[in-house]
């Protein structure tokens, strides 16, 4: 099969014959139609200290996808050829503390997909049949495969409840987006997006935002005050990774104020923890999804009306991988989908 391969410790991706994936008696192979480009597969194409610490060459990367099922294992019953599916990215143990609890988002031994084993930019993929998402009727196949980051942005978006919430979105990058869609669709207040970009700017507009902000040119307070705001911020969503960005939520959160942070930072933060403590601000990470309540969230609200296509910005058939490398890295994109099936 054709697949994208990291082939060596370098930057680059490269497009080449590998071998179709064998499964296993508890496993599904899936003929990929659409996927999505994420953060985490930027940062291996260009191989940068992450990837050069985590990736192992040579290796078939990209976790975002929709397909087809084509086979399953002989102890799977739940899922068959022809079935339309995406997969949960984090395949975990299944025996520690967490997974037994049934808490497996929680899980210590997670070993990522196009990360730590063969991913799904590939015409064929692989994975055990308990991270297999069957989709329900409806789901258009182009958000169907960004059910992995839109994921992401539910759980973060949800992360503590926002009806009639006053929210900050810190970061307008796909995931950013979605989650503005999300907190305006679940009954926030006031949603405002700060995000130096432009066009992302114009984007979370078309997501819902009440109003957006370039935190270069423009205090969150001011924003706050021509809103009619009295205190802070109820619910930050920080998806920047930007120590700044992080600082001025904190520093603009209404006592009691409760933050999810989802954004990576590539250095140490240090924060002013008297803010924290006399405010008493609540602060949670977040990673992935939870298996598989996240899942059901995301399709029910899409049954319900919630519209994220405005997030998916680029389209490209595969073999035009570099350039939808590039659109994705330029910053003036939403969501980039490659197309396996021309």
């Amino acid at each position: 099969m054709l697949a994208i391969v990291k082939p060596g410790p370098a930057p680059g991706l490269e497009l080449r014959e590998v071998a179709t994936p064998v499964i296993g008696i508890n496993d599904v192979l899936i003929r990929v139609r659409k996927t999505g480009i994420c953060g985490t597969d930027l940062h291996i194409e260009s191989w940068d200290p992450w990837a050069a610490k985590t990736i192992h060459p040579p290796l078939v990367v990209g976790h975002e996808f929709v397909g087809e099922i084509v086979d399953v294992g002989s102890n799977v019953s739940d899922f068959r050829p022809g079935d339309i599916v995406s997969g949960e990215g984090h395949v975990v143990c299944g025996r520690c503390r967490h997974c037994m609890a049934g808490n497996r988002h929680l899980c210590a031994h997670t070993v990522g997909l196009g990360v730590g084993r063969d991913g799904a930019f590939a015409e064929y993929v692989a994975l055990p049949m308990t991270n297999v998402w069957h989709h329900w009727p409806g789901v258009d196949e182009d958000v169907a495969a960004i059910f992995d980051p839109f994921g992401n942005a539910v759980h973060t978006a949800l992360a503590f409840p926002v009806l009639g919430e006053d929210v900050l979105v810190s970061g307008a990058g796909p995931i950013g987006l979605m989650a503005t869609a999300i907190v305006r669709h679940a009954g926030a207040r006031y949603v405002v997006v700060s995000e130096p970009n432009p066009v992302r700017r114009a984007i979370a507009t078309r997501m819902g935002a009440t109003a957006v902000v370039d935190p270069r040119e423009r205090a969150l307070a001011d924003v706050q005050r021509d809103l009619g705001m009295t205190e802070g911020w109820d619910v930050a969503l920080e998806m920047s990774g930007n120590a700044t960005a992080l600082r001025n939520a904190i520093a603009s959160m209404a006592h009691g104020g409760r933050i999810a942070i989802l954004g990576i930072p590539t250095a140490e933060i240090s924060l002013d923890v008297n803010e924290i403590v006399f405010k008493m601000l609540t602060l949670r990470g977040i990673y992935g999804r939870e298996m598989y309540e996240t899942w059901y969230k995301m399709t029910v609200m899409l049954q319900s009306g919630l519209d994220i296509t405005p997030a998916i910005t680029h389209r490209f058939g595969f073999r035009d991988f570099p350039a939808a490398f590039a659109a994705a890295r330029s910053g003036d994109s939403g969501k980039v989908i490659l197309d396996w099936t021309r």
